[in-house]
């Protein structure tokens, strides 16, 4: 029972399969110019359907919105109670169905043909009246779904998904879309945070910004470390410019060498030439650099190469930036 379940689960994939390996069939002319309406479109995308193929077409709309191309869904039998207002001149409408003769769907057809909307059709049947009246119809090569009685949405609506991706995907490359952009679009998840987050966002700057003057004694230095709550303080000349680092690590060596001397100067004590951040680096870099090291912190510097402020490996992993 179990191998005749797992034969059925196997034969259903190939099936599904073998719906999206038929899309190469659509790659031709009229692709081709589905893609072009779509890239110079001035307003947005709006795609529709009904049952399946509509929640097909609400995916779509969020994929292209997502990857730079501003688009939303249109529900056909809302449509025609007013949201029909939704649709302007400057848009291009895609329409997802599988026979291509949905009631819904064709009954919103001539509004779009009265605003000289162009219309793209994502269809099975290329005789249908949706292809018909389409400007651009993007025929599947599905006459069977994979269910079984030949009822269910399946091989189809897996077709139309692939290749809204597709046209998705392709339209993202065409319009050079970075995942610099992207991120954009998602501030709230793991990579926006990755991509939008700065050094100068997490940072402890102004009174948290752990610095001591160069001449600055042993004592001092740890003070300004214990009550910034820091384990390292940047060192910095007369003239404001970072010249040294002193860390927990420098101080434990130093210990380490006998009796302390609380009075002994930064100068004798810091680390010179240090490694540093602009306050305007991706704070992702600058976690490559503290983990590249192996060290927990990190003095962040101005143009002038004055310490504005301090940055910790523990304040980026924080974030949810790893």
């Amino acid at each position: 029972m179990k191998t005749d379940l797992l034969a059925r689960a196997r034969h259903f994939i190939d099936l599904e399969a073998r719906a999206v390996a038929g899309l190469a069939s659509v790659l031709d002319e009229r692709f081709t110019r589905a893609i072009e309406l779509l890239l110079h479109v001035k307003g947005r995308v709006v795609t529709t359907g009904m049952g399946k193929a509509g929640l097909v077409a609400h995916k779509v709309s969020a994929t292209l919105a997502s990857t730079g191309t501003p688009a939303l869904f249109l529900h056909p039998a809302e449509a025609i109670h007013g949201d029909l207002g939704m649709v302007t001149g400057d848009d291009v409408v895609i329409a997802f169905s599988h026979k291509g003769q949905t009631e819904e769907v064709l009954r919103i057809i001539p509004y779009f043909k009265h605003r000289r909307v162009p219309l793209i059709a994502v269809t099975s049947n290329a005789a249908s009246e949706l292809a018909r009246q389409s400007d651009v119809a993007l025929v599947l090569a599905i006459d069977k779904e994979a269910c079984p009685h030949n009822l269910a949405p399946t091989s189809s609506t897996t077709a139309m998904m692939a290749l809204g991706d597709t046209l998705a995907l392709v339209l993202l490359e065409a319009r050079g879309f970075t995942p610099e952009d992207y991120a954009v679009f998602h501030p709230g998840g793991s990579l926006g945070k990755r991509l939008l987050t700065k050094v100068a966002d997490l940072m402890h700057a102004g009174d948290d910004n752990p610095v001591v003057r160069e001449d600055a004694p042993l004592l001092e230095a740890i003070t300004v470390m214990t009550s910034k709550k820091l384990a390292a303080t940047s060192v910095a000349a007369a003239d404001g410019r970072l010249v040294g680092f002193f860390s927990d690590g420098d101080l434990r060596r130093y210990l380490m060498q006998g009796q302390p001397d609380m009075a002994r100067p930064m100068r004798d004590l810091m680390t010179r030439s240090p490694k540093v951040v602009p306050p305007d680096m991706m704070a992702v870099r600058a976690l490559e650099i503290l983990r590249e090291h192996k060290i927990i912190e990190l003095p962040v510097v101005d143009a002038d190469h004055r310490p504005v402020g301090m940055i910790h490996l523990h304040d980026i992993t924080r974030a949810g930036i790893a």
